[in-house]
């Protein structure tokens, strides 16, 4: 696949998260932050036990490259759980999920969403680069991913 993405495209993507207040203590931010980073080192390493510990039960994944080219979506943890599995199973390479330039979108108790920009490496060569769009809700007091949008400039 050689679909490249244009200048500007990912801001459609953000473009459709809508922004409002954040209000969220430090604390509760952190919180958010460390359940993200916890999903990039579980997809760095196949980790399913600590995927399965910060997913919903409900949690949907999509993806778009490059404006083009539509995935998923993929509904609930199982089937999420299944995509990662197999995903891992096909590479031959580490990769690296680099989450950077976390934004809180919008928050409060009962959800938050984030966008990040990802930058996906293999042994120190990027891959692609996108952006995340994360929802999360808390769920027996911990926070938890409900929605996971991915778009990427480049195929993976």
């Amino acid at each position: 696949m050689t679909t490249t993405a244009a200048f500007g495209w990912g801001s459609s993507q953000l473009g459709a998260t809508p922004t409002g207040e954040v209000d969220l203590d430090p604390a509760e931010r952190l919180a958010v932050q460390q359940t993200l980073a916890r999903y990039a080192f579980a997809m760095d390493h196949a980790d399913l036990v600590t995927l399965a510990d910060i997913l919903t039960e409900d949690t949907v994944w999509t993806a778009t490259i490059a404006d083009e080219v539509e995935q998923g979506p993929i509904v609930g943890r199982a089937a999420f759980l299944d995509l990662v599995r197999e995903s891992a199973a096909a590479h031959t390479d580490q990769r690296r999920h680099n989450l950077v330039n976390m934004v809180f979108r919008r928050a409060d108790a009962d959800t938050a969403v984030v966008c990040a920009y990802l930058m996906l490496t293999s042994n120190a060569t990027v891959i692609t680069t996108g952006v995340y769009v994360f929802t999360l809700r808390p769920v027996e007091g911990e926070w938890r991913i409900a929605k996971v949008s991915v778009g990427l400039d480049n195929p993976a």
